[in-house]
């Protein structure tokens, strides 16, 4: 029941990416809502009730995606960059979400690809039942999470939840494989973090030890290292191998 759940959000987030396709093509639909069924056996209330359930559920959906694909590893890694440089809000947080989320359009480009050929697209047609669908559209994601899944994570929430430990890739739920995959991803990003800091890092001690040989402590060091470190980053091209180096990690996956 939690891995239909989760996969719906899933489904409704991409069927709402395929809207605009649908109406550029078919031109604008006519869209009507209609609370009740008017069918004396169904209970009252039952419309209202699913129609709320399904906001509910588009209203979770952006979170649990979040969680499900590389969004969270990019976005860390960018916060660390601009920490590590000093540059306070610059680049913008608008900025930084938007490379973000279109970083994560990017990788998870062939996976989402599969997912609406193999389940959205047939599900649509009435060509599958949305169990065979939600089934599918598993497929993909879980082999994705679980290519860039540590073991030790994932065997932390399997023995917490005291099931068996899976065999296979189809064994594995996706309530256990989601946190699992998002503690590997933070534990990843925090690594790469750890390594853009140490050159900045370098440059702050050198230049704090410089202003204290000079006898200069009522000035700021960060006033002085930001310069350099901005310079740095400008000649070493730092945006193209921070980019470089998160596209290279997933490929290592």
């Amino acid at each position: 029941m939690k891995n239909k759940w989760v996969i719906s959000c899933f489904l409704a987030m991409l069927f709402l990416f395929m809207i605009p396709q649908a109406v550029t093509a078919q031109g604008l639909p006519d869209i009507s809502i209609n609370i009740g069924s008017g069918d004396e056996s169904e209970p009252a209330g039952t419309s209202a009730l699913s129609l709320l359930l399904i906001i509910t559920v588009l209203s979770v959906a952006p979170a649990i995606l979040v969680l499900m694909t590389s969004f969270t590893r990019i976005v860390v890694v960018l916060g660390f960059v601009r920490t590590s440089i000093g540059t306070q809000q610059m680049p913008p947080n608008q900025v930084l979400l938007g490379l973000a989320m279109f970083l994560t359009f990017f990788i998870m480009a062939p996976t989402l690809g599969q997912v609406n050929e193999q389940a959205l697209q047939p599900y649509l047609k009435g060509e599958i039942s949305q169990s065979v669908a939600l089934e599918k559209a598993a497929d993909p994601m879980k082999k994705f999470m679980y290519s860039h899944t540590r073991e030790k994570d994932l065997l932390l929430f399997v023995n917490y939840t005291k099931t068996e430990k899976p065999e296979t890739l189809d064994d594995i739920p996706l309530h256990i494989l989601i946190p699992a995959y998002a503690l590997s991803e933070l534990k990843t990003a925090f690594q790469i973090g750890f390594m853009i800091f140490i050159p900045f890092l370098v440059i702050d001690m050198i230049v704090a030890s410089t202003l204290m040989a000079m006898g200069m402590m009522m000035l700021p060091p960060i006033m002085i290292s930001l310069p350099f470190k901005i310079l740095l980053f400008v000649l070493v091209d730092g945006w193209y191998l921070i980019i470089r180096s998160l596209l290279l990690s997933f490929n290592a996956g």
